[in-house]
């Protein structure tokens, strides 16, 4: 799945694609002492040592013919996170993988074409995320009733009533999402509102922390000027906290070059 977070779905039916989309999705490798990284298997050569000019170095490695992991080190002051994308061209166009927290600093990239070369690189974005909220959801899953009640409250929304005059994003402290609301639509469903204030986001994150965890991670990319929106959960999400955040991009790290083998699959 070559999407940065997950989409909002209306139906059973299409949160069961998602589900299975995400099962043969890129995933990420943590390592016992909590970097995030597994060691890769010996005798594949680190490609993209290069230093990168915004102190952000992104690393890759070939660990089985068709499975390329990657990693990165360093960054600038500030970082809300980081995104990875991909293209077979050095000029792209690139395609986004993943965004991702700032305490990830690996990634795998498995299943890939053999024989075909990659290119790498990461993107920072940075911006002041709202105050949580924590969302318990009804146990049990989708009804017919909650089918048939429709999903208008799904999409993505601009309201100018929850829009005032913001402020840049990198002036200190500004620019902060206010007044975010989650309201229980059912078992499954949960529609997020609040105050847009920056007035040069590049977009927003509806970011998400499983009750277990310790990390909010990002979940729905969201266009500017966008207020409003619906999230269909998955299982994990029954207890969960919730944020939004206004960012923008910064820095890109070096780009890394990495070539497939032969698949070894039937």
């Amino acid at each position: 799945m070559s999407v940065p977070v997950r989409i909002a779905a209306p139906t059973a039916l299409v949160l069961a694609l998602l589900l299975v989309l995400s099962a043969c999705s890129a995933t990420r490798t943590t390592g016992e002492d909590g970097s995030g990284w597994r060691p890769a298997t010996a005798g594949h050569p680190v490609a993209g040592k290069a230093d990168a000019a915004s102190g952000v170095v992104l690393d890759a490695e070939r660990t089985t013919p068709t499975d390329i992991d990657l990693r990165w080190r360093g960054g600038g002051s500030g970082v809300s996170g980081h995104v990875l994308e991909f293209a077979t061209e050095e000029s792209g166009p690139y395609t986004v993988l993943q965004y991702l927290p700032p305490q990830v600093t690996s990634y795998r990239h498995p299943d890939l074409m053999p024989n075909t070369t990659f290119f790498y690189r990461l993107r920072a974005f940075r911006g002041p995320a709202s105050e949580p909220v924590s969302v318990t959801l009804p146990k049990g899953e989708l009804t017919a009733a909650d089918e048939n009640a429709g999903h208008d409250w799904l999409p993505a929304r601009k309201d100018p009533k929850r829009t005032v005059p913001g402020r840049p994003l990198r002036s200190a402290g500004a620019g902060a999402p206010t007044g975010f609301k989650a309201t229980v639509k059912h078992a499954n469903g949960i529609l997020f509102t609040w105050t847009d204030r920056a007035s040069d986001e590049a977009g927003f994150l509806l970011e998400s922390r499983a009750w277990t965890g310790s990390v909010y991670e990002p979940v729905v990319l969201l266009d500017p000027d966008v207020n409003s929106t619906g999230l269909i959960t998955l299982p994990t999400e029954k207890e969960a906290s919730y944020r939004v955040r206004a960012f923008t991009y910064g820095e890109r790290s070096n780009v890394v070059r990495l070539t497939t083998g032969e698949s070894t699959g039937p």
